[in-house]
C-alpha cells in the first residue's frame, strides 16, 4: 500500500476504505502528537480493525480472551470486505456451534453500529427467539461502559426497547424477526447520498462517529465519504430437520425472492447470509444456481485438505480434532459431509449411492494372484479436466485398487507422476485413452519410463475410446460397485478423487466433471474384457 503524507483536503479527495485509515494516520510523517492521543487512536483501532474490535469487545463482556482461529480471520476478512465496498452479497458457509453467530451477527452489528450509529440492519432466522436473543445481545455489548466510552455518538434511544426493534440516538435501527415474519414496512441501508449532500453532510461534520481531531485527521486522507449504512443478514434461513421438505425450501427461497431482497434501501446494501449447509437446493444452493456470479462464498469444511499434499487438517481443533471429526463422518456421512464440509449430497440420483466395497492390508493378494498390475490411464480432455490414473491388482473375482493419481496439474507435469505411479506400483500393463492428446502422453509417459526410469517391465498402450461417456459409466456402476474394492480410508488416502466420484449424478444436471467415473468405468472395462471390443481402436 503506498505511503499517503498528510495534506489539505484535495477538491475530488480520493475514497479510501476503513482498514487503509489507520496505516494512513499512523505512518503520516506530518501528524503532530497533540492532534490525536491515545483515546482516539485507541477508537480509530478499533474501528479499523473487525478482529481488534471482536477481541477487544468480547473481553469486556465476557471477562475472558476471544481465541481467534484460522477460520475467524476469514470471517473478519470478508465482512471486512463488506464495509469495505469490495463485496456487496456475501455466503458464509460454516459448520454449526463454530462461532459464526457470535462474530458475523453479534459482534459485527455492533460494530457497524460503532462506525456509523445511522445504520439500519434487518436481522432474519429461521427462530423468532434466536434473532431476539441476538438482538438483546447486541444491545448488550452497546451498553458496556469500553463502547459507551469509544463511541458515545452509538449510544441507544432507550434501553427498555423492544428486542424486535431498536434505534439508535442517531436514528439508526435494528430490526430483527424471522424469515416467515412480517418485514414489509422496513428497509435495510439507507438510500444512496449525491454528491451534493455528501458535501453538505462533511462539512457539517455529519459522516462519521468521530470527534473533531479525528473528522480533521479523516477529512485530510479523503477517508471520511466511504460510509457503511447497514445491511441484511440472514443467520440460519432454515431449521436443519425441514431440509428435506420441497415445500419447506421453496417457501424460503420465494420468501427471498418476493420480500427479503427488496427489503434494502440502495443497490448497494449489502445481504449477507451465513450458515451450515443443509441441502443441494437450500438457499445458499439456490443462489449460487441462479446468480453464481454475484455472490462471494466464504465455505469453511470442517476437515481441510492441503491441495498439494492432500494432507488434512481440522478447521479449529479446540472445537474438534481430527480424530473426532473422522468419527462423526463415520456415525452418519451424509450429515456431516453436509452441515459440516459444506458440501450437500443429494439423497437421490447419486450414481454409486450404495458405496464401494473396502479391503484391508490382509486381503490384498500376493504372490501368483496378484500376477496382472494394471492401470487405467484417463487423460484431461479439456483444460478444466483432471487426468485420472487408477492402478490396481485384477483377479478374477475382485479388482483390487492399490493407487490412484487425480490432478489438474499440466500434462508435462502429469506424465513424470504417472511414469511414477506405474513403477511404484510395478505395474505390467497400463491402458491410455488417447483421446485429445493421449496418445502423444502415453509416447511421453513410455519415453519416461524407458529412458529416465530404466523400467523395462511395464508395457503401455494407447487407444481411442468412441463408446458414449455417459451410457458406459451408467451401465457399469452396479458393477463398479460390486466388484471394485478400494483400501480401507481411500476417502482420506485420495480426497478428491473420492469426492469426484462420490458425488458424481446420474442427470448431471450441475454438468460436474466426469475424469474419476469415466477411468474407474475403464477400470472395470479391462477387468471384464469389454477394452477388447469392436468399438475400441488400438493404436501403436
Amino acid at each position: 500500500m503506498p505511503n499517503i503524507d498528510v495534506h489539505t483536503k484535495p477538491t475530488n479527495p480520493a475514497k479510501r476504505t476503513l482498514s487503509e485509515m489507520q496505516e494512513q494516520v499512523v505512518s503520516a510523517e506530518n501528524l503532530k502528537p497533540q492532534q490525536v492521543n491515545a483515546l482516539e487512536l485507541l477508537r480509530l483501532e478499533m474501528l479499523t480493525s473487525f478482529e481488534k474490535y471482536t477481541k477487544a469487545m468480547f473481553k469486556a463482556q465476557y471477562k475472558r480472551s476471544f481465541i481467534v482461529a484460522e477460520h475467524h480471520k476469514h470471517i473478519f476478512k470478508a465482512l471486512q470486505d463488506v464495509v469495505d465496498g469490495k463485496c456487496r452479497r456475501l455466503i458464509i458457509n460454516m459448520p454449526p456451534r463454530y462461532g459464526k453467530t457470535e462474530t458475523a451477527i453479534k459482534s459485527f452489528i455492533s460494530w457497524c453500529f460503532a462506525l456509523n450509529p445511522k445504520c439500519r440492519f434487518l436481522h432474519l432466522s429461521y427462530s423468532d427467539l434466536l434473532v431476539k436473543d441476538n438482538s438483546d445481545t447486541i444491545r448488550g455489548i452497546m451498553k458496556e461502559e469500553l463502547y459507551k466510552s469509544l463511541f458515545p455518538k452509538s449510544a441507544l434511544e432507550s434501553d427498555k426497547s423492544s428486542t424486535t426493534r431498536w434505534k439508535t440516538a442517531a436514528g439508526g435501527e435494528l430490526y430483527a424477526v424471522s424469515t416467515q415474519g412480517q418485514v414489509t414496512g422496513f428497509g435495510a441501508g439507507n438510500v444512496d447520498i449525491s454528491e451534493d449532500e455528501l458535501t453538505r453532510m462533511t462539512s457539517a461534520g455529519d459522516i462519521l462517529s468521530f470527534d473533531d481531531n479525528i473528522n480533521n485527521v479523516l477529512e485530510s486522507i479523503g477517508a471520511r465519504s466511504n460510509v457503511f449504512q447497514g445491511a441484511i443478514l440472514i443467520d440460519d434461513p432454515m431449521k436443519p430437520e425441514d431440509a428435506d421438505s420441497d415445500v419447506i425450501r421453496e417457501r424460503i427461497n420465494l420468501r427471498f425472492e418476493n420480500t427479503i431482497r427488496n427489503r434494502t434501501n440502495s443497490r448497494n446494501t449489502p445481504i449477507i447470509i451465513i450458515m451450515q449447509r443443509l441441502h443441494e437446493h437450500d438457499l445458499c444452493g439456490y443462489l449460487q444456481e441462479i446468480e453464481p456470479e454475484e455472490w462471494t462464498v466464504l465455505s469453511l469444511p470442517a476437515i481441510q485438505v492441503d491441495q498439494e499434499t492432500g494432507e488434512e487438517h481440522a478447521l479449529w481443533p479446540m472445537k474438534h480434532t481430527l480424530e473426532e471429526l473422522h468419527k462423526m463422518r463415520e456415525i452418519n456421512p451424509l450429515v456431516f459431509d453436509t452441515q459440516y464440509m459444506q458440501d450437500p449430497t443429494p439423497r437421490e440420483g447419486l450414481m454409486y449411492a450404495d458405496g464401494f466395497r473396502t479391503y484391508n492390508r490382509e486381503q490384498l493378494p500376493t504372490g501368483s494372484a496378484a500376477m496382472k498390475k494394471w492401470n487405467y490411464t484417463d487423460t484431461a480432455d479439456t483444460g478444466a479436466d483432471s487426468l485420472c490414473s487408477i492402478c490396481f491388482i485384477d483377479t478374477p473375482e475382485f479388482i483390487y485398487v492399490t493407487d490412484v493419481l487425480f490432478t489438474d496439474a499440466p500434462m508435462e507435469t502429469t506424465e513424470t507422476q504417472t511414469a511414477e505411479l506405474l513403477t511404484r506400483n510395478q505395474t505390467v500393463y497400463s491402458l491410455v485413452e488417447s483421446n485429445n492428446g493421449g496418445r502423444a502422453f502415453s509416447r511421453n509417459v513410455k519415453r519416461i519410463l524407458r529412458a529416465t526410469m530404466r523400467n523395462f517391465r511395464v508395457a503401455v498402450m494407447a487407444f481411442t475410446q468412441t463408446q458414449n461417456k455417459a451410457s458406459r459409466i451408467y451401465a457399469n456402476s452396479a458393477c463398479c460397485m460390486n466388484d471394485i474394492l478400494f483400501p480401507e480410508g481411500w476417502d482420506r488416502k485420495w480426497p478428491k478423487f473420492y469426492t469426484a466420484l462420490m458425488s458424481y449424478r446420474k442427470d448431471n444436471k450441475k454438468k460436474q466433471h466426469d475424469d474419476a467415473p469415466d477411468c474407474l468405468t475403464g477400470v472395470y472395462e479391462m477387468h471384464s474384457k469389454k477394452n477388447r471390443s469392436r468399438k475400441i481402436v488400438r493404436r501403436n
